[in-house]
């Protein structure tokens, strides 16, 4: 498990970087919002298909339950 923990991630590109650092604080936490939106869509959507009969509220508790699972699952020592 730790050896696929170690190659997780890409390379770092030096002209993303770049790009990255002109960029104002306001489009960093645009980016940074707009990525949260994507995961936690990701998230609901995935357990509203595990559990199709659940009330909107229910759904709600159980997107959290799964945040909370994942950050007990992939905790680094």
């Amino acid at each position: 498990m730790v050896a696929s923990m170690s190659r997780r991630f890409d390379p770092v590109d030096p002209d993303f970087m770049r790009l990255w650092a002109q960029l104002p604080p306001a489009a960093h936490l645009r980016a940074m919002l707009d990525a949260r939106d994507f995961v936690m869509a990701a998230i609901r959507g995935r357990v509203r298909r595990l559990y199709p009969e659940l009330a909107p509220e229910l759904l709600g508790l159980k997107v959290l339950e799964e945040i909370a699972y994942g950050d007990r699952a992939y905790t680094r020592s």
